[in-house]
């Protein structure tokens, strides 16, 4: 019988870490809630880790992704006492691991496996001098040529698949915008063009991925939209498009954020803050709030209530110049500044924002509305406004059945368990009853 060696790899990073053996169990179980894999550790279970047992497979990536966390780097199988696992795919070029990665979204039978894809706050992100001009990770195809009309047409699929999102939810056009970056998108990259054409290409298909990404967060799959991200930055900086580099980072910074990671959700917004010394006014208000609201979850006042002003101000400046970017507007602006006065404590004051998001945003963005609304629903309950919270709710259930997102999912399963406690009051009883026969999932 082979005798177990304690795992003293994993023992120094514990100590590194500061953690007692339940805290890593937490950590771990916490990781994979946001991968969707169901696991209960406890420290008997880490217990048993350092003193040599092999954590069972799928649970490994989640030990070093809570250590990664907690360490502010990457941690390594080896590093940590944990076998190497084998057939690792080897890095590939942008466009086929852009191929790749398209082509598994499109796979029903992949949903599972994609689903359970971690996010790491620990992963590396490439700064705008090492991915601009990385050009050479386009190859140049034989027999196909294209122009600035296969551009616009990128462009314009990707307008059309933003509306789409907006409408109905990113489970409703994620898989659309897969198969198109595989079947049509891909070729084109791969095509002879002169070289404006080229990079206006490779601007257009960063801007999808960058929307891709964004659906994925929508449905919940994060470990996914990472991937989405990285492939939109390394596009972005073979196009040399500034712009779209910093709104990649900027959405990573929202996910984040969301996820309640506020000191990597500063770390992304100051990154494409610097990235774009000169955004113009909507930019700077796109780049500053996002700034704020990070600050803000990091318990930072000082920081975020300077970033929010400049956010207003900004915007104040933009107001009068040019089209909104993406759906950055003062209803955009409302949300951030609810979310830094939600997490410095003012409750109240969220809410007031909260309105004014709700009441400035366009119709068209059905599956915001129903998120926001929902939102706003929680706070006006959390200060004992429960007939408003109610009359709230049901606006939000009014566009639900129409909207396929695992966020707006999210906040109605929210809803049930918040409302609850609460059934003996009339309207509350009759919202349950109606919310009860919209259930989530639908594809």
């Amino acid at each position: 019988m082979t005798e177990r060696r304690p795992n003293e790899g994993l023992k120094r990073l514990l100590a590194e870490a500061g953690w007692t053996l339940g805290q890593l169990a937490t950590a771990v179980n916490r990781a994979g809630g946001e991968a969707a894999v169901a696991v209960r550790s406890d420290k008997s279970n880490v217990s048993k880790w350092l003193g040599g047992h092999t954590p069972v497979e799928k649970v490994r990536p989640l030990i070093l992704e809570a250590l990664s966390r907690r360490l502010g780097r990457q941690v390594t199988h080896a590093e940590a006492g944990l076998p190497v696992p084998h057939g690792l795919p080897s890095p590939s070029s942008t466009v086929e691991g852009l191929v790749d990665l398209g082509r598994a979204d499109m796979d029903p039978s992949r949903r599972s496996v994609l689903g359970a894809g971690l996010y790491s706050v620990a992963l590396t992100i490439p700064g705008w001098p090492d991915v601009i001009g990385r050009a050479e990770a386009v190859k140049k195809g034989k027999g196909l040529r294209i122009g600035f009309g296969e551009v616009d047409m990128v462009v314009q699929m990707t307008e059309k698949v933003s509306e789409l999102d907006d409408q109905f939810g990113g489970r409703t056009a994620r898989p659309l915008a897969a198969s198109f970056l595989v079947n049509t998108v891909a070729p084109c990259l791969r095509a002879d063009a002169p070289e404006d054409v080229r990079k206006a290409m490779l601007s257009a298909a960063s801007d999808l991925c960058y929307l891709t990404g964004y659906m994925a967060v929508d449905e919940g799959l994060h470990g996914l939209a990472q991937k989405y991200y990285l492939k939109a930055l390394e596009l972005a900086g073979a196009a040399e498009d500034h712009l779209t580099y910093c709104t990649t980072l900027r959405g990573m910074s929202v996910q984040a954020v969301d996820l309640g990671h506020g000191r990597r959700a500063m770390e992304l917004a100051d990154s494409a803050a610097v990235a774009s010394p000169k955004a113009g006014p909507r930019m700077l208000a796109f780049l500053t709030g996002q700034q704020a609201h990070a600050a803000a979850q990091e318990g930072d006042r000082t920081t975020a209530m300077r970033r929010i002003r400049e956010a207003e101000a900004a915007m104040d400046r933009a107001e009068s110049r040019g089209k909104p970017l993406g759906s950055y507007d003062p209803a955009a602006l409302n949300y951030h500044i609810a979310q830094v006065r939600y997490e410095l404590g003012d409750i109240h004051g969220s809410i007031e924002a909260l309105q004014e998001s709700n009441r400035l945003r366009f119709a068209v963005y059905r599956r915001g509305n129903v998120r926001m609304r929902a939102l706003l629903a929680e706070r006006q309950l959390q200060v004992g406004h429960l007939e408003e919270a109610v009359k709230t709710w049901h606006e939000a259930l009014d566009d639900y059945p129409l909207v396929h997102s695992g966020r707006a999912d999210e906040r109605m399963a929210n809803m049930r368990r918040l409302i609850r406690p609460h059934l003996r009051h009339p309207g509350a009883a009759e919202l349950y009853d109606r919310a009860r026969q919209m259930k989530p999932g639908r594809s």
